[in-house]
């Protein structure tokens, strides 16, 4: 299911029972506003007043169906309104693993909601008790069973370095997530946020954020596999602005988070595609990833070199997304 834009409102920390290691959700929402129908109703005027009819409104920013009822309805009530005047398309919600059951499930539908997301953040226990997320894998299992078996869209979200995660770990949650057969994914590396317990762990030696480049080679790996599974990634990193910079003490955190991964991912192609013998080679990829490539400020056409591969990138539309073939360039006498 496509949508051509989304209008977003933040229902921040509304619902929430839990308070994650992570989060502070008035810094990641950029706004501590409580919204209720007639914002809904400003928010889609503003919308058809710029871009016309159509979309989908997203309530983002909360656990959405762990609100109070009469409050959760408010809001699906006053957009219902404009489903029914064709103003939108659907309704888009994000909420936790713990906070869907067929009760809601039914008051999803009824009020057209086309997609969940859920904040799986990991899949291994562990790591959930140790951020304090307050549900178990099974909760996202079971959740994202529901869901998919109502017809609506399904998109999980999970983070790399946790505390107490792993490389491994993060790998083997991405695993997890892609045997649920979800319809996007969001991938986000742990960003340190003052006023977090991760903000205290921090400053007392216990957690140590990822640094740019485990998290671009871990993430990198992660877009891959999701890739190959004809999984959607519909972001990789936290967006710019929203206050997240403001709020920021450690962790990998890059306006362009995900043009690092896809860089990385070519990079690792191409090592791959030459086994390690040096010399100078003809690179052909996809002609809209020629920059990804590259690398940001050509850092891949460095690391190459470094290690005596002195490349020539070529534009080639028979070569699909993520791949990379070689040919060695030999001189002529």
């Amino acid at each position: 299911m496509k949508h051509h834009r989304n209008i977003a409102l933040f229902v921040p920390h509304e619902g929430c029972p839990h308070c994650c290691s992570f989060c502070n959700q008035k810094t990641i929402s950029g706004s501590s506003s409580k919204p209720h129908g007639k914002d809904v109703d400003e928010a889609i005027k503003t919308a058809l007043e710029t871009g016309g009819k159509g979309g989908q409104l997203a309530f983002f920013g909360g656990s959405f169906t762990a609100i109070e009822r009469e409050y959760m309805l408010e809001l699906l009530k006053a957009a219902k309104k404009h489903i029914d005047l064709g103003n939108i398309d659907s309704v888009r919600i994000s909420t936790r693993p713990d906070a869907i059951n067929s009760e809601i499930i039914d008051i999803l539908k009824e009020y057209g909601v086309s997609s969940v997301e859920l904040g799986a953040q990991s899949m291994d226990d562990e790591v959930l008790l140790m951020n304090r997320r307050g549900h178990t894998a099974e909760d996202v299992v079971n959740a994202s069973h529901m869901i998919k078996e109502a017809g609506i869209e399904l998109g999980l979200q999970m983070m790399t370095g946790l505390y107490g995660d792993t490389k491994e770990k993060a790998l083997r949650t991405g695993e997890k997530i892609a045997a649920l057969c979800p319809d996007t994914v969001r991938i986000y590396p742990t960003i340190v946020i003052e006023g977090t317990e991760l903000a205290r762990l921090m400053k007392t030696g216990e957690y140590i954020p990822q640094s740019i480049d485990e998290a671009v080679e871990i993430c990198a790996s992660l877009l891959l596999m999701f890739h190959e599974k004809n999984i959607n990634v519909i972001r990789c990193g936290l967006h710019s602005g929203g206050g997240v910079e403001e709020g920021y003490l450690g962790g990998p955190w890059h306006p362009a988070f995900k043009e690092l991964c896809q860089s990385r991912i070519y990079l690792n192609k191409a090592l791959e595609a030459v086994n390690g013998e040096k010399g100078k080679y003809r690179f052909h990829v996809k002609p809209s990833a020629l920059s990804q490539m590259m690398g940001q400020k050509k850092s891949n056409i460095a690391v190459l070199r470094e290690k005596g591969i002195f490349p020539e990138i070529v534009p080639d539309p028979t070569v699909s997304e993520y791949k990379v073939t070689a040919e060695k360039i030999t001189e002529e006498c």
